[in-house]
């Protein structure tokens, strides 16, 4: 049953963003989705660095000061709001990571959630198959234990989540005070979702990510 609701409301916003991909051009879109990211950006305050500024800090983000890095390359926006325990992952490692997250679409509202394992779904923790191959990272769900999967129908993992890979830390707490990293993200649709890859849309991210056992 649970697994039905999600399909319906795959089906509901596939035909809402059908009706809107008939009216306008895909220059239209990207530039309705720059308004929605420049908007948010604007109403949040967020202080936007470059990569150069990222690297000088240790790559860090100021919380305080609201800071998010830009990668050009990609266009994606991240801020790291905690490194996390444990160490990174290594070359040549291949690991299992569990990601907990709010998903959010800039164009709709940047405070309603679409999609989530945090308030929603708490059950299901996705869970990711990843592989850093001279430090490029791929990564794929497990279709057994993913929401991503079950609303998007595919495995293949957002590129935009994996842009922190390279960044922090993925461990398990075993002590007090050890926490988990945790980041937000800008994602443009053409490194988001399926969805947002086909209806032009950008997606805000709250995300945890756990070492798995």
């Amino acid at each position: 049953m649970k697994t039905v609701k999600i399909l319906i409301c795959v089906v509901l916003s596939a035909l809402a963003f059908a009706a809107c991909s008939d009216t306008e051009t895909y220059a239209d879109q990207k530039k309705k989705e720059r308004s929605a990211i420049n908007r948010y950006i604007a109403n949040q305050k967020i202080k936007v660095i470059s990569e150069e500024q990222f690297f000088a800090q240790d790559t860090t983000t100021d919380v305080s000061k609201n800071e998010y890095v830009l990668f050009e390359s990609n266009g994606v926006y991240m801020q790291i709001v905690r490194k996390g325990c444990g160490e990174k992952i290594e070359e040549g490692e291949s690991t299992t990571v569990l990601c907990r997250f709010n998903e959010y679409n800039l164009i709709e509202s940047d405070t309603t959630l679409q999609l989530t394992n945090i308030y929603q779904y708490a059950w299901l923790v996705d869970k990711m198959n990843v592989r850093n191959t001279s430090g490029t990272f791929t990564a794929s769900f497990d279709t057994s234990s993913s929401l991503m999967y079950t609303r998007y129908g595919t495995a293949a993992v957002p590129s935009g989540w994996l842009v922190p890979l390279r960044y922090v830390n993925i461990g398990r707490p075993t002590n007090e005070g050890d926490e988990v990293a945790k980041v937000n993200l800008i994602v443009p649709h053409s490194e988001g979702q399926d969805d947002a890859a086909r209806y032009v849309y950008p997606c805000r991210y709250e995300i945890t990510f756990e070492r798995g056992r």
